[in-house]
């Protein structure tokens, strides 16, 4: 492959008709001029100037050279115009991936501050749990993913990727509104022993989490109806056909046929993270998305506390 330098110099050199001129408008020696161009030659294996008398033109291969060296030139100046552009925020683009709760919630507020902030930044996003967001985010396809885990079910250590904790939530236990302990403000696990419950269709961390809370509860949980749309596990709890655990952000819009109780002792809790390469590999975008999440993850965290 040609060098770029050099090619630069040859078109100097042929902008100015001579070595020494070239040398003045590049800062450089003459025989150092003098060096990159016989090197060029020496690379293409063709004669590119002609000298006479300390005047040089360019041979015939020397113009083709030339016509795409500026070529070349102005692709390169356009690349660096644009790399400043991202660098700066005033192009390029984000990929995020989200899980759907955070992406009606968290996301949904995120989205429009960043977008506001940053015009010129394509924004692109994407859906799924986190079981295959992270991997997809390895894989090079999304550049910042929101993802979950619970107290129970933690993240495993994974040195590709960095976690950037925005909140915790506590899962709450739905009823039907005509639910024989719907009346109370709180419930203990072990009063649900004998429902059928409602989770998700696969053994992400989401299910696992409902099946240990109940087992530490001292029961297996009848897992009858199973869906990873929450407004069909909504409408199955209204209807009085299933219990669920829903987190938090969730139950913002709840359905109003269903009841929600604090778990006591204690409640399971779901994080919040915002999931990005390594540091070294992350674009200012991500940077700036990342803070803007964990501003509104803190404004999120205050309204859950005041309600």
């Amino acid at each position: 492959m040609l060098d770029v330098k050099r090619l630069r110099i040859l078109r100097e050199v042929a902008e100015h008709g001579s070595f020494s001129a070239a040398a003045d408008s590049l800062h450089l020696t003459q025989s150092a001029v003098s060096q990159q161009i016989a090197a060029l030659e020496k690379e293409t294996q063709t004669k590119l100037l002609d000298r006479n008398h300390g005047s040089v033109r360019l041979t015939d291969p020397g113009a083709t050279l030339v016509g795409h060296a500026e070529a070349v030139m102005a692709r390169l100046g356009e690349a660096e115009r644009e790399l400043a552009d991202i660098a700066e925020l005033r192009g390029g683009r984000l990929r995020m991936v989200s899980f759907p709760t955070a992406g009606a919630t968290l996301v949904a507020r995120a989205v429009p501050a960043f977008s506001g902030k940053y015009p010129e930044v394509e924004l692109e996003l994407g859906e799924a749990e986190p079981e295959q967001s992270i991997p997809r985010l390895k894989a090079g396809e999304y550049e910042l993913a929101l993802a979950y885990d619970f107290d129970s079910v933690p993240f495993g250590e994974d040195r590709d990727i960095e976690r950037h904790f925005l909140l915790e939530e506590r899962l709450q236990v739905a009823l039907a509104a005509e639910h024989p302990l719907a009346r109370r403000k709180s419930v203990r696990l072990e009063q649900l022993a004998r429902e059928t419950w409602s989770c998700g269709t696969t053994p992400s961390s989401c299910t696992e989490n409902v099946v240990q809370a109940c087992r530490a509860a001292g029961f297996e949980p009848a897992i009858g109806f199973e869906s990873d749309d929450y407004q069909v596990i909504q409408s199955l709890v209204s209807a009085g056909m299933a219990v669920a655990l829903l987190p938090e952000l969730l139950l913002t819009g709840r359905n109003p046929g269903i009841k929600v109780l604090d778990v006591t002792p204690k409640a399971p809790v779901r994080r919040i993270w915002a999931i990005t390469l390594t540091s070294d590999l992350r674009s200012p975008a991500a940077e700036a998305m990342l803070e803007i999440l964990a501003q509104e993850a803190e404004r999120l965290s205050l309204r859950s506390r005041a309600a």
